[in-house]
Formats: C-alpha cells, structure tokens, sequence
C-alpha cells in the first residue's frame, strides 16, 4: 500500500520507499541524505523530505524544513566539509534550476565555490 505522504510516480519518493537505489549518506525521521548522481561539486549531497513536498514554495511545516537543514549540516560535517565550507542550496521552479519536483537541497563543497552561482 503506498505511503499516503508520498507521491507514487516521484523520483525521490521512490528513493526514499526504497523501490530506487541511492548511496545513503545519512537520513533522520523526517529527511534522507544521499549523493547526487550527476555531482557539480566533489561532494554533492541531496537532502529531501520523507514526505512528498513540490518544492521550497509549496512547503508549510517548518519542524520539517528544520529536519532537513538540520540533516545539511550534518551531512557537511559527515563528509569533512564543516571547516573549510560548503553550499547549500534549494532551486525553486524551472526557472531557479529544479528538475525533479520534490523539495531538496543541494550540499555541495570540497573546492572554492564561485558567486554569483547561475
């Protein structure tokens, strides 16, 4: 019986029921961190919610918004990248960058990160 928090044909709702592999790096009861298989940085982590959100602008529970930031940072520090710095970011809509329709964000470090990003 599917999750009624998920969306049954959404990429990271798939990920995050287990019917898709991904490499964890780590996961808390509200967000699932693990890496990007097309990576833009050389650590390239995503941070989604456990239940299906369309995106940052369509999001309401800020316990949840917390967990998943909250998992960022914890993710930054898995992978080594607390001390010299890293980026996170969440693209919003086609025209901000957002190719799957599920709240995420991006933690990317392990090199000098440019500004302005896009």
């Amino acid at each position: 019986m599917p999750d009624e928090h998920t969306d049954p044909s959404c990429l990271f709702c798939r990920i995050v029921r287990g019917e898709i592999p991904a490499t964890i790096i780590a996961s808390n009861a509200h967000a699932l961190a693990f890496r990007d298989l097309h990576p833009r940085a050389p650590t390239h982590v995503l941070v989604i919610p456990r239940e299906h959100v369309a995106s940052l602008a369509a999001a309401t529970d800020g316990a949840m918004l917390g967990s998943v930031l909250l998992l960022a940072a914890e993710v930054a520090r898995i992978e080594g990248l607390a001390e010299a710095g890293y980026r996170v970011v969440s693209n919003v809509g086609a025209d901000g960058g957002q190719t799957v329709p599920h709240l995420h964000v991006h933690v990317m470090g392990g090199r000098a990160m440019q500004w302005p990003p896009g």
